[in-house]
């Protein structure tokens, strides 16, 4: 067997992608706001604008993140969260542009949260003191020396009443800022401290993420999902009310912060300010003109860079998918081909057609993605396909054997294919969701009838089915009982291969986050498909002939049958009735598979997790191991891969050994 590393070290060493210029996006983050000025993060620095909008102009230029900027109450300094030195740590800088001042000097993180009411003090959040992963708030002078804490218990987000006598803060970080509408045990809620006694008041809610308080005169804003996106709410301290201040439908307000008439807040990459007075928002028009190196044209090297590959039908030319361009690569002898060479869009997943002609791969040039088919000599332009409307993100394209089809799933959990000839996708099944799972492995049968796929069902565990595009028909192949997934067909169709796992019921996981850490092992099976099939693991049995059989001569041993030409694809029969009491365990041992590939006709190789046998330092790399169905033997292949595809006439292997 032989390996294609010569490819990925080719584009280790010689390719480079030319990244042009695409139209800029907007993403203003995290603004802050004085009297006249506003304050924000954009593309690793802080850049300062008027309050009118206009033309910004970059305040910080270092090279690590500057985020959570804070004017001080008179507006001339911004305390920031920087990384200079690799840490990350509390600086000041003149709101008028000059050189950040370090404030603190801690290995762990310090991050700026705000001023107390003088200006004196910087509020910072750190997990100095904490005996666990919690952080805290502490109070720095503005001159550098030790930080106070605060007599809180813990703290993430912190804004001091006019008076600073209290101050209202949230005890917990948020859990999943990118989650909507989460509702689990972390959601998060404003309190308010008494800071002489440390006596609590909790703003009324209903298990809301509530956060980013800010203390103005005598109300409290904050922003909350708890009527929907997240948006602007107050809470006024006198009648004990809250109210929303801001109505919104579209996109979650993601900061804000408080001036003293007004808030200034993200929506969408943009900035609006919300008049304390009016009760009315505006959105700042923004302008930026900078170098921005990281749009700037320029040469990547993208050998680390590689998310995706396949091989060609017999191995010759391999492709890749690296920093969004889909390019093909010679075993031995030739040159690399960018097969797409379109900076600014996203292609993504590719596969090589079993007839060796097409490249098939999702991409977004359109604006929405869409599969595109094209020569894999690079010869021109792809053919698009709208696999949905409206669409959604795609995965796992695999094509048919007879290079007609393409199946693929979605994000809304459909297992769908493609006909080339006519542009018509039909829907195989829909998964369940009832659990973190999805339908996420399709394997055709040899003769392109077939698709076989897992499902999840009620109880959560997967069951493997197969689909026949001829009768529109689903059959369910085992029960339930255990959680099956990875189905193969074995080349000659009379096998369907596939894992099954009776200890994963502590792993239905993202309930339970220590549930990842628990081992897993899985055994092999054996589906015959025909019901005159014989049992490819039948019991094997010496038996004694007698004497006169030991003086006849030996039966001459036949040639082992050839492989069926690529011309004679065979047909695949299967028979329903009883299918599960055909179901057989292959004699290999027990582990943590997530991969099943067919070789040539009976021969199955299997990709073991790289957590089954884990050193106490971390997981080791994935291991390969081939078993042959006529010797009934399982045999180790490789150690250390991180990458591992199979040509489609199971001759050539493509894997990645060591470090990416």
């Amino acid at each position: 067997m032989r390996t294609l590393l010569s490819a990925l070290l080719f584009l280790s060493g010689s390719l480079g992608l030319c990244q042009g210029a695409a139209e800029r996006p907007v993403l203003f983050r995290q603004p802050a706001l004085s009297r006249t000025h506003i304050v924000f993060h954009y593309a690793g620095d802080l850049w300062i604008v008027g309050r009118e909008g206009g033309e910004a102009r970059r305040l910080t230029s270092g090279p690590g993140q500057e985020t959570s900027p804070f004017f001080s109450p008179d507006g001339n300094w911004i305390a920031f969260t920087g990384e200079y030195d690799g840490n990350v740590d509390a600086f000041l800088v003149p709101a008028a542009g000059g050189v950040p001042r370090r404030l603190t000097c801690h290995p762990g993180p310090d991050s700026v949260a705000g001023w107390t009411r003088d200006g004196q003090r910087v509020l910072l959040r750190s997990t100095r003191q904490s005996y666990s992963r919690f952080a805290r708030l502490f109070t720095l002078p503005v001159d550098g020396v030790f930080p106070e804490e605060l007599p809180l218990p813990m703290a993430e987000e912190g804004t001091f009443s006019p008076d600073g006598a209290q101050i209202a803060y949230v005890p917990l970080a948020r859990a999943f800022n990118t989650w909507k509408r989460y509702r689990g045990g972390q959601t998060t809620a404003v309190w308010i401290a008494r800071l002489s006694d440390s006596s609590i008041e909790k703003i009324p809610r209903d298990n809301s993420n509530d956060f980013n308080p800010m203390w103005v005169d005598h109300r409290i804003y904050f922003l909350s999902d708890r009527n929907g996106p997240v948006t602007l709410f107050s809470y006024d301290t006198k009648t004990h009310k809250v109210t929303q201040a801001l109505a919104n439908s579209g996109f979650d307000l993601k900061s804000a912060s408080a001036g003293s008439d007004a808030i200034v807040y993200e929506q969408f990459g943009g900035i609006h300010l919300f008049d304390l007075k009016t009760q009315k928002p505006r959105r700042v028009d923004i302008t930026l003109q900078g170098d921005m190196p990281e749009v700037r044209p320029r040469l990547e090297r993208i050998a680390n860079r590689i998310t995706a590959a396949a091989l060609s039908p017999t191995g010759a030319r391999a492709v890749f998918m690296a920093r969004g361009e889909i390019l093909t690569v010679p075993a031995e002898k030739g040159d690399c081909r960018n097969l797409t060479n379109t900076p600014g869009v996203a292609e993504r997943d590719p596969a090589w057609s079993p007839d060796g002609r097409s490249i098939a791969y999702f991409s977004d040039q359109s604006g929405e993605y869409e599969l595109h088919v094209r020569e894999q000599t690079g010869k021109g332009g792809a053919k698009r396909f709208r696999l949905s409307d409206p669409p959604t993100f795609y995965h796992n394209p695999t094509w048919s054997p007879d290079s007609k089809k393409i199946a693929y799933t979605d994000k809304k959990l459909n297992a769908s294919y493609l006909d080339l000839a006519s542009g018509q996708t039909v829907r195989v099944d829909t998964d369940r969701y009832d659990g973190p799972r999805r339908i996420s492995h399709l394997a055709w049968s040899p003769d392109s009838r077939w698709l076989a796929y897992t499902k999840q069902l009620r109880n959560t565990l997967r069951a493997v089915f197969l689909y026949s595009l001829e009768t529109k028909s689903r059959l369910q192949i085992t029960d339930g009982l255990s959680d099956a997934t990875l189905p193969v067909f074995d080349r000659d169709g009379k096998h369907l291969y596939f894992v099954a796992s009776t200890n994963t019921g502590l792993t239905l996981g993202w309930r339970d986050m220590s549930a990842f850490f628990r081992p897993v092992t899985a055994s092999v099976y054996a589906v015959v498909l025909r019901k005159d099939l014989p049992s490819p693991v039948a019991p094997e049995s010496d038996e004694e002939k007698g004497p006169e059989a030991a003086k006849e001569k030996p039966e001459k041993e036949k040639p082992a049958e050839k492989e069926r030409p690529a011309d004679k694809t065979p047909e695949v029969k299967i028979d329903s009735d009883n299918i599960e009491q055909r179901i057989v365990a292959l004699p290999i041992p027990a582990r943590d598979y997530t991969g099943l590939f067919p070789g040539k006709t009976g021969i199955l190789f299997l990709l073991e997790s790289p957590f089954t046998a884990a050193p106490p330092s971390g997981p080791s790399g994935q291991t390969l191991y081939k078993f042959e169905l006529k010797t009934r033997k399982t045999d180790k292949v490789l150690e250390g891969i991180g990458l591992f595809e199979l040509s489609a006439n199971g001759e050539k292997m493509l894997y990645r050994q060591g470090p990416r």
